[in-house]
């Protein structure tokens, strides 16, 4: 599906365009900003966006107020309809964040319950007990997403609340004509759920993808046939960045074989998960990096490992953000997208991926590994690409078995001999296409 060969570009819409914090309820067309990044994210080399949440909120758009109205402080049905179709027209698939595990303190249904209690006909939609009590003195206890008594968790046991998240996606794809979701805190969701969910999704339209947000544990659970296409690659996320904060290439060439590797135990071969260096929930790689000079060949990892790489607004240029700071500032407000060597080193990265069968469905084989260099393998439909990476601050020359004897670099276009060992200069990445 296209999803498969997808490059993703991931914009939390709420920071970019410069919401204020609290809903104000006042209508201001902020979602407009976007419509001067659609060029930008197109010459960057995304195939699709993410739009992180867009309904109208209590705050930070987790915090669900009603699935059906967008967010006045982005603005109207149309502009969203407007983003979306400039967006289609240049190509670019759209994904639109579900947040279908909890909703805000003032959503429609749960004021109801508020007021009338247990005369609510909407009582069932939540976990609640009237002979208990939380914080907010409502006169009632209710589950709360991880203890978190500002997001109320939904009884998704419950056939009207399912409906009615259904109606909501039905009528996304009607009015924005969007081409998939990414799913909140999918580990959260049962499994039943997500079953019902897809079988509802796959009559929506082709390929429509589910990607769920998943951290720890086996991603099986939440992945497969009849529950999301995709999730989260948390477990190398941290690799991404550890391996080259720690120079210990081990860590990720390890995790990769773990999950992709030729042998039949290991877990995802075949799937595609979503990598990527840093996202809206976490420290922006060029702080997370304790040295400036491993952006490059990170971002030449995160492009040539199995997945489905994602870009998240702003690092392209190198944009930094400290996550003790809060959410603000893992999610500023950008004018305008700017451009550098970095982002220009990006695009070449997400040509050559798009371009290759092997980087988008290889097999993974690790060739060589030493504490700060890895190479590995991938290959797909008679096409062969290795992937060398030098973390290292000095030249390397690698002596393996190539298997061939010259090869192009998709990244740079210069051919490449094997014979006397290859070469990779300081902090650099190779994607090796094989004669």
């Amino acid at each position: 599906m296209w999803f498969d060969e997808a490059v993703i570009y991931q914009i939390y819409p709420l920071g970019l365009c410069g919401a204020p914090a609290e809903n104000d309820d006042v209508t201001v067309p902020r979602l407009r900003r976007l419509l001067d990044w659609v060029d930008h994210i197109k010459a960057l080399g995304a195939s699709a966006v993410l739009l992180n949440p867009l309904f109208q909120s209590d705050r930070h758009g987790y915090d669900t107020r009603d699935y059906c109205t967008v967010d006045c402080r982005l603005g109207t049905e149309e502009d969203l309809r407007a983003v979306c179709d400039a967006f289609h027209a240049a190509g670019l698939r759209v994904l639109l964040d579900g947040v279908f595990n909890h909703v805000g303190r003032g959503f429609w249904a749960f004021r109801d319950v508020q007021e009338k209690k247990w005369d609510s006909p909407y009582k069932d939609w939540f976990h609640l007990n009237f002979d208990g009590n939380t914080g907010y003195n409502d006169g009632f206890w209710y589950e709360a997403w991880e203890g978190h008594y500002e997001l109320v968790k939904l009884n998704l046991w419950n056939d009207a609340v399912v409906a009615h998240q259904f109606d909501a996606i039905r009528s996304w794809v009607e009015k924005y004509d969007i081409d998939g979701l990414r799913l909140d805190v999918a580990y959260c969701l049962p499994p039943e759920y997500l079953r019902r969910l897809r079988g509802f999704a796959n009559g929506l339209k082709p390929d429509f993808v589910l990607m769920g947000e998943t951290l720890h544990g086996d991603y099986n659970r939440w992945m497969g046939d009849e529950m999301c296409h995709s999730v989260t690659n948390y477990e190398c996320y941290k690799g991404l960045w550890s391996a080259f904060n720690s120079m210990n290439m081990f860590e990720i060439g390890h995790s990769l074989a773990r999950q992709f590797g030729p042998e039949q135990w290991t877990l995802y071969k075949g799937r595609h998960l979503l990598s990527f260096l840093d996202n809206h929930d976490v420290e922006r790689i060029a702080t997370k990096l304790t040295c400036p000079d491993h952006l490059r060949p990170a971002y030449g990892l995160l492009f040539g490992m199995p997945g489905v790489p994602a870009v998240y607004y702003g690092s392209e240029w190198g944009l930094t953000g400290r996550k003790s700071d809060g959410d603000a500032a893992l999610r500023p407000a950008v004018e305008k997208p700017e451009q550098n060597e970095l982002t220009a080193y990006i695009a070449r990265l997400a040509a050559a991926h798009r371009e290759s069968k092997a980087l988008c469905y290889g097999s993974y084989r690790n060739v060589v590994l030493t504490n700060q260099q890895l190479i590995f393998e991938r290959e797909a439909e008679g096409e062969r690409v290795l992937v060398a990476i030098n973390a290292g601050g000095a030249p390397y020359t690698a002596h393996f078995d190539a298997r061939a004897g010259r090869a192009t670099d998709l990244i740079t276009g210069a051919m490449h001999d094997f014979g006397g060992g290859s070469e990779l200069p300081p902090y650099s990445a190779a994607f090796w296409r094989t004669e």
